[in-house]
């Protein structure tokens, strides 16, 4: 269990203690599915990379669950190769930067790679859930698409929403990439906060050489993660999240809370960060 500190104590934070409350690593781990449970909105982030034999979600005992999805519903993010998720024996194939809403009451999810030697990486979102809705797959086809931004303040780019209330229905999860023009670094700016949900940005598509600066903490008091391929920065309502990067790459924004409106937010003016 990851427990966050509240805004006062982040403000007192060294680099190390900032990235072991506020950055994820490590979750995609060859030949099995590693979870972390956040004390977030109580959200379970995970990696699944499958080798030669399927992988089965687990079932972590900070859940006091029968099974994983008994009271929760999950994202399923493909940010590799080709692979298949089975559900209670449907199998829905991914890949990349395609997604997979599963809904409360599934028992038995499988991970599996089309070519161990390109094997799949899922990127695993969960919240719990008042509600079931339908197990459904989402292609950046079937997304409801956003383009922001431009190439003179570097944030041209292009927002799918996978899982929303105009898309795939869900009891709480909010889901979806973005992904940047080249040229363009920025993911967002203006920054926002919004109080009443909080948001997990997994950054993916990043070279091994390159590196997202993403800024935490209150808009007066902003700190900043160097982010790499595969990590997760975690964002309570409080916090700004923002970023800027080396170079283009992608990320999945996801979120929980008390509603499921994207544009809920509470801008803040440039003139204001500090």
């Amino acid at each position: 269990m990851r427990y966050l500190p509240d805004a006062r104590t982040t403000r007192t934070l060294d680099t190390e203690s900032l990235r072991s409350h506020f950055l994820v690593e490590g979750l995609f781990r060859e030949g099995t599915v590693h979870c972390e449970v956040v004390d977030l909105d109580r959200v379970v982030l995970g990696g699944a990379v499958p080798l030669h034999e399927p992988l089965a979600l687990p079932n972590p005992e900070a859940l006091k669950a029968a099974f994983f999805c008994e009271r929760r519903e999950l994202g399923v993010l493909s940010i590799g190769g080709a692979g298949t998720v089975t559900v209670d024996g449907a199998i829905y194939a991914l890949r990349a930067h395609e997604a997979l809403y599963v809904g409360r009451g599934a028992r038995d999810v499988q991970f599996a790679s089309d070519d161990v030697a390109a094997p799949a990486r899922f990127y695993l979102v969960s919240y719990p859930a008042h509600a079931s809705y339908p197990t459904a797959r989402i292609t950046p086809a079937d997304a409801d698409v956003l383009r922001l931004g431009a190439t003179s303040t570097a944030n041209q780019r292009e927002v799918r929403r996978y899982v929303h209330a105009g898309g795939v229905r869900s009891a709480q999860l909010v889901m979806g990439v973005t992904v940047l023009s080249p040229g363009s670094v920025w993911n967002t700016m203006p920054a926002h906060t919004h109080d009443r949900r909080s948001e997990v940005y997994l950054y993916f598509d990043l070279p091994a050489d390159a590196m997202v600066l993403h800024l935490v903490g209150e808009p007066t008091e902003t700190r900043s993660l160097v982010v790499r391929d595969g990590q997760v920065a975690l964002s309570p309502g409080w916090s700004v999240h923002a970023g800027c990067g080396t170079q283009a790459y992608a990320f999945c924004w996801a979120m929980g809370g008390e509603n499921q409106d994207y544009a809920d937010m509470e801008p803040v003016p440039m003139t204001v960060l500090r």
